[in-house]
Order: C-alpha cells, then sequence, then structure tokens
C-alpha cells in the first residue's frame, strides 16, 4: 500500500503509465502525464521559495491544475491548504493568515466571478504573509491585481508549469499535506492536517473497499476538491487506476450525460445534487444503472428522498465522514435492504480503524444501542488541529482515538448509526458552519452590539437565523446587516432572517448564565413564519459564489 501521495500516482505509472488517469473538459490526462504535471508543478513551485513544510493556498475549483499544483506540493513536502471558492473576504484572509500561506493560486474569472475583487477587500495584513499570486485561466484572465497583494510576485501558471520537472520526491509518510477547514465549535475555523501516509493509505483502502478498484467502467467526482468529501473520492478514484471524470462546477444536464458517455459506474454526491439529475427527463434511467450512490442527508427530507430514489431503482447508500478521519470512512453495504442501506453511518472500511461510545456524562464506554459521543479511529485519522495544540489535546482522548462530537449508538464493535451533532454546528449549504463565525462577524458592524445564530429546519434544509442587540444609538436595519454578512461571508452562510431583541433568553445555572438558544429556534421559527406570511420570501444577498 503506498504510503506517500507520489507514491501513490508513481504505483499507477508503473502499472499503466497509458492509462486514463482524469477526463476534465473532454481531455484525457493518462498517469504518466499526471506525473509530470505534478513534477512540473514542484519545480515552479520551488522557484517561488515553497520547500517543506510551507503552505500553499488553493483556491481554486476542481480541475487539472488544481490537481497538478497539489500534486507539486506533496512532492515538495508542503502543505496544500484548501480554499472554498464560495468564500469572501473575511474567510479567505482569515485562512491565508492564520495557515501562514506562502503562495496563493486562483482562478481570477472563475463563474465570472471577481476574485480580485474579493482579496482587495481583505485586510491587508492577513495577505501580507504572501509572498507570490499563481493565476490560473481558461480564457478569462485577470487584467489586474489589488493592493493588497500588490506586494506580491504575479505567475501565471502557465509560465510556472514551463520547466522541465522536479524528479526528485521529497514526500514522507509522517509530513502534513493537507489542510481542510471545519467550523467546529469556534468562531475561527480549525485547521485539520492530515499527512501523506493518511491521505494516500485512506485512498487505496477507500479504492478497494468501494469497489472502484473493481469498477469495468468510469469513475465521477462532481463534489468540490476544497472539501473532504470530494477530495477523499479523488483520491480514492485515482488509487483505483480508474478513469476519473472531473467537472469544475456540478450542472445536472452535463453529470447525466457524462455518466452515458464514460460508462460511469460509480458516483458520490449530496441529496440536492442527485435530485436535480433525479428531475431531468431520463435522469432516474441514468442513476439507476449505478453500482450506488453514497450519500447523506443535506438539504431534503431524507427519508422521503431516498424512497423516491428507490422507487426509481437508484441505489442509494448512507456514508460517514469527517474532516479529521476523511469522508468514506464508513459505508452502508449495497448489499443490504433499503430501510437499513440508507441510514447515517456505516461499517467502517478500513480493518485497522476502530470505533466505540462513550456516554457524555458518565464517560462510560457503551453498548451496542445506546446513544452517547462517537470516538474514531484509524489510519486516515489526522496527525493535529494545525497550529492550535490546545485543540489537538482536547479533541484526541489518551489512547489516540479522535472525539467526534457527533451523537451515534453502536451496532456492533464494526458498525454504528450516525444520529446527530452534538452541538450546535450547522450544515449549511453541504457545509458545516459554526453559528459563532456567523456571529462574530455580525458584531463586526457598528450597530450591532450581541449576536447570536441558529439554525431552523425548512423545505431547503437547515437554514440560518440571525438575532442581534442593537448597539446604543444605533438604529436596527435588517438588510443592511444581511449585505454585511453578504460582503464579507459565503452566500450560504448569510441569515435568511435577523430580528433585533432587547436582550437574549438566558437561563442561571450552577455553571453560570447561558443563553437559551433552544428557546431563540422556537422564537426563530415563529419569527420568521410571520415575516413570511406579511412579506413573502425574503431576496437573496448578493450572488452564488463558486
Amino acid at each position: 500500500m503506498p504510503n506517500t501521495v507520489s507514491g501513490l500516482i508513481a504505483e499507477q505509472v508503473r502499472r499503466q503509465p497509458d492509462a486514463t488517469a482524469v477526463i476534465y473538459a473532454g481531455t484525457p490526462v493518462s498517469y504518466a502525464e499526471l506525473e509530470r504535471l505534478g513534477q512540473r508543478a514542484a519545480r515552479g513551485l520551488a522557484e517561488l521559495g515553497v520547500g517543506a513544510g510551507d503552505r500553499v493556498a488553493l483556491w481554486l475549483p476542481n480541475s487539472v491544475a488544481y490537481l497538478a499544483l497539489y500534486l507539486g506540493c506533496t512532492r515538495l513536502g508542503a502543505i496544500a491548504t484548501a480554499v472554498n471558492t464560495r468564500f469572501r473576504a473575511s474567510e479567505v484572509g482569515d485562512i491565508v493568515a492564520r495557515s501562514g500561506a506562502k503562495v496563493l493560486a486562483m482562478w481570477p474569472g472563475f463563474r465570472h466571478i471577481d476574485f480580485p475583487a474579493i482579496l482587495g477587500q481583505c485586510e491587508p495584513a492577513a495577505l501580507a504573509g504572501l509572498d507570490a499570486v499563481v493565476l490560473y485561466d481558461e480564457g478569462q484572465a485577470a487584467d489586474a491585481l489589488p493592493a493588497t497583494i500588490g506586494h506580491c510576485r504575479r505567475v501565471d501558471y502557465a509560465t510556472l508549469m514551463a520547466n522541465e520537472g522536479m524528479a526528485e520526491d521529497h514526500a514522507a509518510p509522517g509530513a502534513g499535506c493537507n489542510i481542510f477547514t471545519t467550523s467546529g465549535t469556534t468562531k475561527a475555523p480549525k485547521f485539520v492536517l492530515h499527512t501523506q501516509a493518511s491521505i494516500a493509505g485512506h485512498a487505496a483502502i477507500v479504492a478497494r473497499e468501494f469497489g472502484y478498484a473493481a469498477s469495468a467502467g468510469g469513475l465521477m467526482v462532481v463534489l468540490p476538491f476544497c472539501g473532504v468529501f470530494g477530495f477523499t473520492q479523488l483520491m480514492a478514484s485515482l488509487a483505483a487506476g480508474r478513469p476519473t471524470v472531473v467537472l469544475n462546477a456540478f450542472d445536472a444536464g452535463e453529470v447525466v450525460a457524462l455518466i452515458h458517455a464514460h460508462g460511469i459506474e460509480h458516483m458520490n454526491a449530496t441529496d440536492d445534487m442527485i435530485q436535480a439529475m433525479m428531475a431531468l427527463p431520463g435522469g432516474r434511467e441514468t442513476l439507476a444503472g449505478l453500482r450506488f450512490i453514497g450519500t447523506a442527508a443535506f438539504g431534503t427530507d431524507f427519508a422521503e428522498f431516498s424512497a423516491r430514489a428507490e422507487a426509481a431503482g437508484i441505489r442509494l447508500c448512507g456514508l460517514y465522514g469527517m474532516s479529521e478521519v476523511q469522508a468514506l470512512y464508513a459505508l452502508r453495504p449495497p448489499a443490504l435492504p433499503f430501510e437499513e442501506r440508507i441510514v447515517p453511518g456505516g461499517s467502517i472500511v478500513a480493518a485497522a480503524a476502530e470505533v466505540r461510545v462513550r456516554d457524555p456524562d458518565s464517560r462510560q464506554l457503551l453498548p451496542p444501542g445506546e446513544a452517547g459521543e462517537l470516538e474514531l479511529k484509524g489510519p486516515s485519522l489526522m496527525r493535529e488541529y494545525f497550529g492550535n495544540a490546545d485543540a489537538t489535546a482536547e479533541a484526541f482522548t489518551d489512547d489516540g482515538f479522535i472525539r467526534s462530537g457527533d451523537l451515534a449508538m453502536l451496532q456492533d464493535d464494526r458498525s454504528f448509526v450516525f444520529l446527530q451533532r452534538m452541538g450546535d454546528v450547522l450544515r449549511l449549504g453541504g457545509f458545516l458552519v459554526s453559528p459563532a463565525e456567523i456571529e462574530a462577524h455580525l458584531q463586526q458592524h457598528a450597530a450591532v452590539d450581541g449576536a447570536q445564530v441558529v439554525g431552523i429546519a425548512s423545505d431547503r434544509g437547515t437554514r440560518p437565523i440571525g438575532f442581534v442587540t442593537v448597539a446604543a444609538g444605533a438604529r436596527f436595519d435588517e438588510a443592511t446587516l444581511r449585505r454585511h454578512c453578504g460582503d464579507g461571508l459565503a452566500r450560504f452562510k448569510v441569515p435568511d432572517r435577523i430580528f433585533s431583541l432587547d436582550a437574549f433568553p438566558t437561563t442561571k445555572s450552577a455553571n453560570g448564565t447561558k443563553i437559551q438558544r433552544a428557546r431563540l429556534r422556537d422564537m426563530a421559527l415563529e419569527l420568521t413564519a410571520q415575516a413570511t406570511e406579511r412579506n413573502g420570501e425574503i431576496a437573496p444577498v448578493g450572488r452564488e459564489q463558486g
């Protein structure tokens, strides 16, 4: 089993150098070509001063360029830091600053979004540590860059790649290579750092256990590489040695057409993606031809949706994963009956992995059938929360398990049922988001004294609702505050409604005064229903990001 990312690619080059690794925009790239692209990216990044342990921020959509730069980082022993293309100024600035990235790679005009303008809204200090910006484009090059990165060397991707490549491989199994952001329960995302061994080893395991390696047809990645769900499937697909179709943005009609064109047998997708494909003429029949689709509840009534899929012959399988142990950590076997197969959680796929459930109050381990906090271990486990030793120590048990923060119950020693998040983390737009992050941004506005954000269920999945107390002498203006959120946060994080309160509901306990978040959720449901009845649905803020 390969124990570095470059070793994973080299193994396929040894076995089948001319076989297609990736198909992007209709163009196939062989494993040998992919390895050469990684070598050229390594040389180009090294000439920008990137070395072992340095961070390179990849603010890019799915593309061969993303993969080449990632492979270049791993060959150098550098760390690729994923930045969601839907993120806005405060989010991008925070990730670049706290990760200490030396290089930022971006596609300035992707989907007609003005990424340079977003950088121009960042605090200059947040971008001061950058040495260079790598610009990739497919015909939408940037004319000018903002003053916030005026100190950076500007390098076009084609120029970066115009070299003979770096044959030397500086990868090491224990070296960090990936940073994923996760909101957890703090206002600033934590940085989940994985090693080369955890990425490459888990990819090989998933390729085998999910049946990718035995596929007679192609594979497809429709989820973004910047998230652990899409990235894990990408690496597993490469480890499987099968042609992998990559899209830079999800389009239901295009996916259905590509499934036919490339004989796709395997795919993972969010429930809203699957619903969009099912709604197309011939979409249900196309999806029914796949061996199975790995999915989970993100933005739908999952029981109703999965029953419709089953009636159409579409085989859905429940999954479990998180940034700290990577996606595809557990799978409901496709052979299970429908009612068992769609339950979130599953059987852990790695033979060396372990799961257990602990009572959060007594701290005793629980037998199957009793709910408590899920603890996880295995070869896919992260190394640490980068730059946060306290959070790392808090997350790990003394014997090396990660505390997931998820409520679950064991079925046996190899499988479990995921029930829900134990904290107040919201899943918005398919991503876990801490309410504290949105609250902190609201409180940056001069009119806001305090802020709380809760989630309520809707026909569009969980939606964020904000409450604020107004600063002395200020005036409450909901539209202004929502625009403030839209200017600095991804659209899916912008509260659907923001309401003003004289004070937040609180309760006193032995541990101090606490805000009654359950009461706020009840108020959010009531006030939102009243406002909708009076005024109709509120208009969205800003345009979709990435």
